[in-house]
């Protein structure tokens, strides 16, 4: 693979991995409407080891108390914040996994894999995101989040296993729908992604190992570093922006695209 194309899908997964407009509809689309070849399971694993160290380094504040918490929670002590925080995170990841488990080990996701689904999924959830965004109070805290809304918010992340729903949109639709106000919905989605990630990134990894090779490594790397560079600055730039600016511009972008694709695939 040229290093264009690797810097090129290192930073179309870093810029819409965390911002609600889909980061694997985007790789989907990339070789299919612009002749490249496919990148790779393995490029697509190393780009998410990117996306998820931003994460991580952005929001390390709540990664360091979940980690905290985690021991206690798996103990089923619940009895501080951190535990708290822990528990609500693995409540969160547990439908995604168990779905996206069945739909892997079947060989199920491939047939959404089509330019009509993108399309459809972008359109549909990002008026659905809207809807939610303008509708939906805003009374709650990330700090108050609770075991009943992060089972809810995890039930909303299944979706995100069709392409073009994008993860972190769907997750901040399903907390907007719940009271949760626009930067505390956005700061949940992403805590939640970094489970999700690790869990999708494992099960792809087993395939990724098995046939790696010291190019592949490299090309590996490179993309990885690139995707972290582009997630962190697309997640700074949103978590700021989301203190004076709704997520209109993002649905926007959504439809716009929506349409198009749906323009391709049925004329």
């Amino acid at each position: 693979m040229s290093l264009f194309q690797l810097i090129l899908v290192a930073i179309i997964q870093g810029i819409t991995e965390f911002l609600p407009i889909s980061s694997s509809g985007h790789l989907i689309l990339l070789p299919g409407l612009t002749g490249l070849n496919d990148q790779g399971l393995a490029i697509d694993v190393a780009v998410h080891v990117g996306t998820l160290g931003a994460v991580v380094l952005y929001f390390w504040t709540d990664v360091k108390q979940a980690l905290i918490g985690l021991p206690a929670a798996l103990a089923g002590r619940i009895e501080t914040p951190q535990a708290k925080l822990a528990m609500c995170l693995i409540l969160a990841t547990i439908p995604t996994v168990l779905v996206g488990a069945i739909l892997f080990f079947n060989d199920l996701g491939h047939s959404l894999r089509s330019v009509a689904v993108i399309g459809w999924a972008m359109l549909g959830f990002g008026l659905l995101l809207y809807w939610m965004d303008q509708k939906g109070p805003q009374t709650k805290q990330a700090s108050g989040w609770s075991f009943r809304d992060a089972v809810i918010m995890g039930l909303w992340q299944v979706i995100a296993l069709i392409p073009g729903t994008s993860r972190s949109g769907i997750t901040i639709t399903g907390a907007r729908q719940l009271g949760y106000r626009r930067e505390d919905a956005a700061r949940l989605a992403m805590l939640m992604s970094i489970p999700t990630i690790l869990a999708s990134g494992a099960l792809l990894s087993v395939d990724v190992v098995r046939n790696a090779d010291a190019q592949l490594a490299r090309d590996g790397a490179i993309a990885a570093a690139f995707a972290f560079i582009a997630a962190l600055l697309a997640l700074s730039l949103m978590m700021r922006l989301l203190r004076s600016v709704s997520f209109t511009p993002y649905v926007i972008y959504r439809v716009v695209l929506g349409i198009i694709l749906l323009g391709i695939a049925y004329w």
